[in-house]
């Protein structure tokens, strides 16, 4: 029998919903309890696909091919369950779905409203495939207050009106400010976030404060008293120094058994943190560091990179370093020469990304990594750059270049637009929709005997995580070997080219999938085990 946690948040965006979230379930897991985490997100868009990182950050994908929101990638991180597409729906889609009915005839002539119809479809979307676990965390987005929110918080008010006594938990997320001239934390914005959350019907069984001292126990009580919630259920969440910290810090906070007591569990065994424990330990320890640059386009929002962010976090826990990265705007290196920039580093990431901005500033680090010897991770866009940059400077096809920046007589980069999934022909068109029309999800490929990226899996048939609509031209691949650039793996038909490597380099790799998307703290990606411990090895050379 699933019981539902369901998590909002109050005062200011960017509190750490989806990582309190994750923390939570990861404390529920260490106690062998089966978690699901889901977020229910308000804005009009379909998915996060079609959003500017700069504003939405990273858009995280699934193995079944669904762009979500980037909390779902702490979820997988922290918990290890893989998501899919029924872990994240936005008012976009629940809206597309009940006008698409409607059009259909589906509701037989009747009014259609956001009550029922709308909630309906909510709730549906909650309660849905839960049969096998104990715990589903719901985390709604936003802000509470924010009138796109309201039927979301409206649907998860009838759940718990619903769903039998007992089954159904409301924790929200606020913030204590500190007043330096007061010399005082402030209750009061808590205070009103839960006066607004109590207005719509619900009512709060734990609080979790996010503030960056101490709460003093008299301002716990004032939030108890005002809030009408227990004492013990007002938990500190403090800043901490790794995100890795904070599932023992929620435990010490006693979240988890605020959690089992609001259902009324009790004999429920102790969390085994001991893993949390010594992660934490690792990186609080480091035995070295290395310096790692990204050479990338949205490098003003880090969370346009959250994935990538770990995952290096995870090659330096394989590693026992500690990974500082030096981020760095591609266009700079389109008027300035990188080497002041890159002469210090001792890795250099060329990430994913979209359009013709920034993408002569990679191709330069790509030449830089080459002719210094510099390790270099190509990822997704970052190998289609190593590919150009090979064909221009090695190959002598001055013009080579990719149709994603226009027309071009040397197409090395070129629209894909039919590939495989399963036994099912995709087929994309130049004109068609933007949004859900790339190459998403997981798919296999082939890696070659003796490659250093198959001694690096320790494996010849991997599945990774794609997202991208321009592939590699396969048609110039025996011109580029010949100067160096091995394809070594491929789609297992080989049309597709998944890898390239350099022979002649201590480590030059670029894949056109996203291996950051399955990288965790507790099982690094191997390519970023790799990558950082290559860095390791440069940095002894300096």
């Amino acid at each position: 029998m699933a019981r539902y946690i369901f998590i909002t948040g109050g005062v200011v965006s960017s509190l750490g919903k989806g990582l309190a979230s994750a923390a939570l379930g990861a404390c529920l897991q260490a106690r062998g309890y089966k978690v699901r985490l889901r977020k229910l997100d308000p804005y009009l868009n379909v998915d996060p696909g079609t959003m500017s990182p700069m504003q939405h950050g990273e858009c995280y994908v699934t193995d079944d091919g669904a762009e979500t929101d980037l909390d779902l990638g702490h979820y997988e991180r922290f918990t290890g369950r893989p998501a899919n597409k029924r872990d994240n729906v936005t008012s976009g889609r629940i809206y597309s779905d009940i006008i698409a009915k409607e059009r259909r005839g589906d509701f037989l002539g009747g009014t259609v409203q956001v009550i029922p119809h709308v909630t309906d479809a909510i709730k549906a979307f909650v309660l849905d495939g839960n049969e096998e676990v104990d715990f589903v965390l719901c985390e709604i987005g936003g802000t509470v207050g924010d009138i796109e929110g309201l039927p979301f918080f409206e649907a998860i008010r009838q759940l718990g009106n619903e769903l039998p006594r007992g089954e159904v938990v409301y924790i929200h997320l606020t913030l204590m400010p500190f007043i330096p001239s007061a010399g005082e934390l402030k209750t009061k914005p808590t205070q009103h976030s839960v006066k607004e959350l109590r207005s719509i019907g619900i009512q709060p069984d734990i609080l979790m404060v996010r503030c960056d001292r101490p709460i003093p126990a008299a301002e716990r009580r004032k939030l108890s008293l005002f809030c009408n919630v227990r004492e013990g259920a007002v938990i500190p969440a403090l800043d901490v120094k790794s995100i890795y910290d904070v599932p023992v810090a929620y435990h010490n906070e006693g979240l988890d058994d605020e959690v089992l007591n609001a259902f009324g569990i009790t004999g429920a065994p102790a969390p085994d943190l001991s893993r949390w424990d010594k992660i934490s330990n690792t990186i609080a320890n480091p035995e070295g560091e290395v310096t790692i640059a990204i050479v990338g386009k949205y490098v003003e929002l880090k969370d346009a990179y959250k994935s990538l962010i770990e995952s290096l976090v995870h090659g330096g826990i394989a590693n026992n370093v500690k990974v500082n990265l030096e981020w760095l705007e591609a266009e700079v290196f389109e008027k300035e020469d990188p080497a002041p920039w890159l002469g210090e580093v001792n890795g250099i990431l060329v990430p994913g990304g979209f359009g013709e901005r920034g993408a002569e500033g990679k191709i330069a680090a790509v030449t830089f990594a080459r002719e210094r010897k510099v390790p270099y991770f190509g990822i997704c866009f970052g190998m289609q750059m190593a590919v150009v940059e090979a064909a221009r400077n090695l190959a002598g096809i001055t013009q080579a270049s990719s149709s994603e920046f226009g027309p071009t007589s040397e197409p090395v980069v070129g629209l894909m637009t039919e590939w495989l999934k399963g036994n099912a022909l995709e087929r994309r068109a130049a004109e068609g929709d933007m949004g859900g029309t790339m190459r998403l999800g997981a798919y296999p490929a082939h890696l070659q005997a003796g490659s250093k990226i198959a001694e690096i899996y320790g494996s010849e048939e991997i599945s990774e995580r794609h997202r991208h609509r321009y592939e590699v031209n396969m048609a110039y691949r025996d011109t580029l070997e010949a100067v160096g650039l091995k394809f070594a793996g491929t789609s297992p038909d080989g049309v597709l080219p998944e890898t390239v490597e350099r022979e002649d380099h201590p480590w030059f790799i670029g894949v056109q999938y996203h291996p950051e998307l399955k990288s965790r703290p507790f099982e690094p990606h191997p390519l970023f085990a790799s990558f950082v411990r290559a860095a390791v090895e440069q940095s002894r050379l300096v």
